[in-house]
């Protein structure tokens, strides 16, 4: 019942209660996480499937969740290509040398792409078979990979991005396409391995204005999600800060976008149109607030939806590091005691989670 919940509401067939997952659910905010970090490195995770596995599958059993997402890296993008590069915390992936000219991209060839494939597909298959749920496999989207490349690292305000899509649209377009073959060889490497779901990553996609979005990201997704139709499994398109062109994400070909909490999530289904599955859209920090000022703001989203086929209750970003997994699957409990009952209303009392220790 749990994967048909998820899978069913990704194409937008009636389901209750409200499937629920969290982006980073598998993370910073989890004691079992924390331990691992002690004495291993994000890499040295990553470098062994049976941990990656573990790791996916831990907040499924702590939380009730309805999905997992596979735990992994947007950089295993990177790795492929062959770009040497170092994983910081706080700044993720920071390239050793950026990418800006014709003969910088020509050097990004797919030379370690089928190693990258068998760890990746590995941990997808240890996963699957473990899971009692769907497991969701991710890659990260052109535009966010690019943009990393092209700065030397994290930005905030994507100048050199820029400036290489203006002043150079072909060596632009050229970039874009190798990042999305990559990315799309990833997605369909963990569908063959057992995921029953891929989302894209466009984390920085909201830096662009509607027609940069339109003119030099969109036609790139389209190819992307266009690659992923035969898998025959739905599709999600994540990306922050796109409220200012949520029409444009509507045509891309996902199953579903999901959306962050600065638009109300009725207001960004009515602009993305009742074709597609929306995804979201609590903020974060809501998680660190008090327990009625987290239900009432949960309860608001479910509202929003109406009960409409379609929607997956999901944060409008990741799971923050100092969240409380006590607190994260109170909000679980939340939206399938309110969702069970049809049409959500505001709870007299918010639910409580059984009581004992983490397992």
């Amino acid at each position: 019942m749990n994967e048909q919940r998820f899978l069913k509401a990704c194409r937008r067939e009636p389901v209750r209660p409200t499937p629920v997952w969290f982006m980073r659910q598998a993370g910073r905010y989890l004691p079992q996480y924390r331990r691992v970090r002690e004495r291993l490195s994000l890499w040295e995770i990553l470098e062994r499937p049976e941990l990656c596995a573990e790791i996916t599958v831990q907040p499924v059993e702590l939380l009730g969740v309805d999905a997992a997402i596979l735990f992994s890296d947007i950089s295993v993008a990177f790795r492929a290509l062959g770009v040497a590069f170092e994983l910081r915390e706080q700044l993720g992936p920071v390239p050793s040398r950026p990418v800006r000219t014709a003969a910088d991209v020509d050097r990004l060839r797919p030379v370690r792409l089928e190693e990258t494939l068998a760890l990746v597909g590995e941990s997808a298959r240890l996963a699957a078979r473990a899971l009692r749920v769907p497991l969701i496999g991710f890659a990260g989207g052109p535009f966010t990979l690019a943009s990393y490349l092209v700065e030397g690292g994290p930005s905030r305000r994507y100048l050199h991005t820029k400036a290489l899509m203006y002043s150079d649209p072909g060596l632009w377009r050229a970039l874009m396409e190798r990042l999305a073959r990559v990315s799309a060889a990833l997605l369909a490497e963990q569908v063959r391995c057992g995921a029953r779901a891929v989302q894209v990553f466009d984390s920085w996609a909201g830096a662009l204005s509607r027609e940069d979005f339109e003119e030099f990201v969109a036609p790139h997704l389209r190819w992307l999600f266009g690659q992923l139709a035969s898998a025959e499994v739905p599709t999600i398109y994540f990306a922050v800060e796109t409220g200012g062109y949520l029409e444009s994400l509507a045509s891309l070909g996902a199953s579903v976008v999901g959306v962050d909490w600065r638009v109300p999530l009725d207001q960004a289904w009515r602009r993305l149109g009742f074709g597609v599955g929306i995804q979201g859209n609590l903020d974060p920090a809501a998680l660190l607030a008090p327990r009625e000022l987290l239900a009432r703001r949960a309860t608001a989203v479910l509202e929003q939806a109406a009960g409409r086929p379609g929607h997956i209750f999901n944060l409008g970003h990741g799971v923050p590091p100092e969240a409380d997994p006590q607190q994260v699957r109170f909000l679980v409990e939340l939206v399938r005691e309110t969702t069970s009952r049809g049409e959500p209303a505001a709870p007299k009392r918010p639910p409580h989670p059984p009581q004992g220790k983490e397992q």
